[in-house]
């Protein structure tokens, strides 16, 4: 088993590409984990107060075009 001080001491030995391609994997990683989390929170209906909240700024003009 790998402890996370190797991996810390392995990631500090990477070349500057290697480390690169790390960080835009665990970047991918952490998008694909956070979309996965709005689609659940967005299909047990907790995301409805912000259509709520758009659409009543929408009805008193508050709301702008992009």
């Amino acid at each position: 088993m790998t402890t996370v001080t190797e991996i810390k001491q392995a990631i500090l030995n990477l070349s500057k590409t290697e480390y690169a391609k790390l960080i835009e994997w665990l970047y991918e990683l952490e998008e694909e984990a956070w979309d996965k989390e709005v689609e659940a929170d967005s299909a047990a209906g907790r995301l409805e107060f912000l259509k709520a909240e758009a659409d009543a700024a929408k009805q008193s003009g508050a709301l702008e075009e992009l």
